[in-house]
């Protein structure tokens, strides 16, 4: 009965003394890895590799894109290139890529003349669910980088006109492999020699 008494008597002690222990208690538990149990904001900017793996359509693009170059005159100007990504984060590229294929698809080829430009609604409906499928990318950090270069590739394509409508028809090729290398888990490099000829390794 005593013994009881005694222990009642220390409650309060006790009581304290784990009130004020159980920061340290806290403080001393490791942390969780950062960012574990968040998904990574770059997860929603990739593509399966699988959808540039269509022989289909990459032939309808490659041929559309030969097909507009045989008019193309214009060799000084390129709108789809490195250009794109000057002072932009790797990890924001695929955003851009998003971006670019929705003017191109906006501007250029849902106007075009299907009769000049053959299969053309099929490659643009295959870049616009490209873009659709990259509806949750977005950008991470500044962006004022991003909208300069974008804004540079559409002011040339207008001022070329009619050309230069043609010119990002010529250039959807490059547009089909900057994507997929943008875009992709397993990405594969793009090279370019002085005649403006895509080479890849």
């Amino acid at each position: 009965m005593v013994s009881i008494q005694n222990g009642m008597r220390c409650s309060p002690a006790w009581i304290f003394f784990c009130f004020c222990s159980l920061p340290l208690l806290l403080l001393a538990l490791p942390m969780p890895p950062k960012g574990a149990g968040v998904a990574p904001a770059s997860h929603a900017c990739r593509l399966r590799k699988i959808s540039f793996q269509q022989s289909y359509i990459r032939n309808r693009t490659y041929t559309l894109a030969r097909l507009a170059r045989l008019s193309d005159q214009d060799t000084d100007n390129r709108l789809i290139g490195q250009q794109l990504y000057i002072n932009v984060q790797e990890t924001n590229r695929c955003y851009v890529m998003k971006r670019v294929i929705e003017i191109i698809v906006d501007e250029v080829l849902l106007s075009a003349s299907k009769n000049r430009y053959p299969h053309i609604q099929e490659v643009a409906q295959f870049l616009a669910a490209l873009s659709t499928e990259l509806s949750g990318c977005k950008f991470s950090g500044y962006r004022e980088h991003i909208e300069k270069n974008l804004e540079e590739m559409k002011d040339k394509m207008k001022q070329l006109g009619v050309s230069g409508k043609n010119k990002a028809i010529g250039e959807l090729d490059l547009l089909f492999d900057y994507m997929e290398n943008a875009c992709t888990e397993a990405p594969k490099r793009i090279f370019t020699n002085k005649g403006g000829n895509k080479k890849k390794n």
